[in-house]
């Protein structure tokens, strides 16, 4: 199976060669000739822009669920996307782009798809579809050891407190709803919203469980998880889809289903995330 990635800047006017050409290829659908308007069929049938690749936005700064290793983009998602990929019978092009600049991205069609772990929000859903989740989500607060503000919610629920989150994120949402007496401060990458509590200059961050271990590996005894009786959440991540294609969505959720019974989804789940995966949603 082909692959290929494409290294773009962050926070950049996003400009996505494949998507482009699928652009191009639609406007000319009414040309001479049958061999674009064929071209166009093939590309509804499968869902895809362009028959034969899957463009999918990332976000590759996520170790160990997606990252760059060197030059080349590893990790969960990207193992998926590659079985994925060998499923569906296409080449993969892997977009990496500013988190906040995925979901306009879809919308305007620069990708078939978004793998970075969405939460399927009522407000996304008005702008965008959603496959079935493939990526349980734990919820936690990171706080610095010894923090003397407590051990509860409560303790963090004041005027004063400053609790870090990635911009734009389900996360920073969560924040204000279960936390809304103290100030909640957005960082447009999830290094910075650590960084900024390890630093002493915010009290907590909210974060998957999994991303504050692979941070207290890299920077040992930095930040150490609330110990809550409970995760603040407990959601699944989902892959985005343009609005309205149902051609894809349905491949997506067949291969989820089959990667979930079969085991596939806990297999590199435990490669990549955490020793035990959480349970999965029903429904396949």
């Amino acid at each position: 199976m082909n692959a290929r990635f494409s290294r773009k800047a962050l926070r950049v006017p996003l400009v996505a060669a494949a998507a482009a050409t699928a652009l191009m290829l639609a406007a000319c659908s009414g040309g001479a000739g049958g061999g674009t308007a064929d071209t166009d069929a093939d590309a509804a049938d499968s869902g895809l822009m362009t028959p034969g690749t899957l463009v999918v936005g990332m976000n590759l700064q996520y170790k160990p669920q997606m990252f760059l290793e060197g030059d080349e983009p590893s990790g969960y998602d990207v193992d998926l996307l590659t079985l994925l990929a060998e499923e569906m019978g296409v080449e993969l092009d892997i977009q990496n782009l500013d988190f906040n600049g995925l979901i306009p991205g879809l919308q305007s069609k620069q990708f078939d798809m978004v793998s970075v772990g969405l939460g399927a929000t009522d407000e996304r859903k008005e702008v965008i579809d959603f496959s079935r989740g493939y990526v349980p989500y734990a919820t936690i607060l990171g706080v610095a050891p010894g923090s003397e503000l407590g051990s509860t919610i409560e303790d963090y629920d004041k005027e004063g407190v400053v609790i870090t989150a990635l911009q734009g994120s389900t996360g920073e949402q969560l924040v204000k709803d279960t936390f809304p007496n103290a100030t909640v401060a957005g960082f447009p990458d999830q290094n910075s919203a650590l960084l900024e509590v390890a630093s002493g200059r915010a009290d907590a961050v909210l974060v998957e469980d999994y991303i504050l271990a692979e941070y207290d590996r890299s920077n040992p005894g930095q930040l150490t998880a609330l110990d809550l009786s409970e995760p603040l959440s407990l959601y699944y991540g989902a892959w985005g889809v343009q609005k309205d294609n149902a051609a894809l969505v349905e491949q997506l959720d067949a291969f989820l289903c089959a990667a979930q019974d079969d085991g596939t989804l806990e297999e590199l789940y435990t490669k990549w995330m955490a020793p035990t995966m959480p349970e999965m949603p029903d429904g396949c």
